[in-house]
């Protein structure tokens, strides 16, 4: 085939959930609602942990930028969804495509990141309880922020540079209601076996050897615990809880999504909604809900807000 008879994708066409209307609308409404809830949530924990001294704390500094990435990465693929539910044809731009997969990788990234950040945080604190507030201080918390999002960025790098010399000459459809790897690779007009095998060792084998490890390390902070008093050791054991329900929210989909070749299955795009748009949304009130020092300072929050309201 020669160079000038090649007509090269220009954007792709999302098939999305459903081609029946009404149903469209149903889940327009549903995935609002849950847009909106994320959006709440996350906020209320970032002006909480913000605006509490009592939170100042390394804990909730980590929890704060937890959020900071959920919010931002149901947005990246939330609001196109939402205006495909209500809007023909379904369709992205390829530039648009490119940006919004390096912006998946770079939050999902910083999000494996940050969860093992939080998980050295929890360590440290039940294993050095003593110097705990000495060895997570602020340059640190900082330092270990700033590498979680370099983590995320030089792994979204690693996928944009193996994605963007792909051509793309026909077909356009991709069968998802956002770009991602596993579906766009699949539209390549040349060869993609060993690129998909290098993809699945960045992203697939990263997740699967990062999750053993973070069960690994909660596994020893929970025998830790022993040495500690009932009510400290309650205390820390809900924690970590609360950290492991998380974990394993966010991995399990990861590791269905992306260590194993990308031969597309019924379940993706019902796992993808798990953890692009669910997860996002649950993870604040599992923080909240099992977080009594949280819970105390929401409320303290709402009381000073109807204060300044009767002034």
């Amino acid at each position: 085939m020669e160079t000038q008879n090649v007509s090269w994708v220009t954007e792709f066409v999302l098939l999305g959930f459903s081609q029946t209307q009404d149903f469209q609308k149903l889940l327009f409404l549903v995935f609002l609602s849950v847009y909106i809830i994320t959006v709440v949530g996350n906020i209320l924990i970032m002006v909480t942990v913000t605006f509490d001294p009592r939170l100042d704390m390394p804990m909730y500094f980590l929890l704060r930028n937890l959020a900071v990435i959920d919010l931002c990465y149901s947005t990246v693929t939330c609001p196109k969804m939402l205006v495909d539910f209500v809007r023909e044809p379904k369709t992205i731009s390829y530039q648009g495509c490119m940006a919004q997969i390096f912006f998946f990788h770079l939050l999902g990234g910083g999000t494996v990141f940050s969860l093992s950040v939080m998980a050295y945080d929890r360590y440290t604190a039940i294993s050095r309880p003593l110097h705990y507030v000495t060895i997570m201080n602020t340059r640190l918390c900082v330092g270990l922020v700033v590498a979680a999002w370099l983590g995320g960025f030089v792994h979204s790098i690693v996928q944009l540079v193996l994605m963007l010399p792909l051509p793309f000459c026909g077909p356009n459809v991709l069968d998802n209601f956002y770009c991602d790897v596993p579906q766009v690779l699949r539209l390549a007009c040349i060869d993609t076996s060993l690129l998909e095998l290098l993809m699945i060792s960045n992203s697939g084998m990263l997740v699967l050897i990062w999750f053993l490890l973070l069960l690994i390390s909660y596994a020893v902070i929970l025998v830790l615990l022993r040495s500690h008093s009932g009510q400290a050791r309650r205390k820390a054991a809900s924690t970590c809880t609360t950290h492991i329900i998380v974990v394993s929210m966010i991995f399990i989909p990861c590791i269905y999504i992306y260590s194993r070749p990308f031969t597309p299955f019924p379940m993706d795009k019902a796992v993808s909604i798990s953890y692009t748009v669910m997860t996002p949304m649950l993870n604040p009130m599992i923080y909240t809900l099992r977080n009594q020092e949280m819970q105390a300072a929401m409320k303290r929050l709402g009381r000073h807000l109807v204060t300044l309201r009767r002034e």
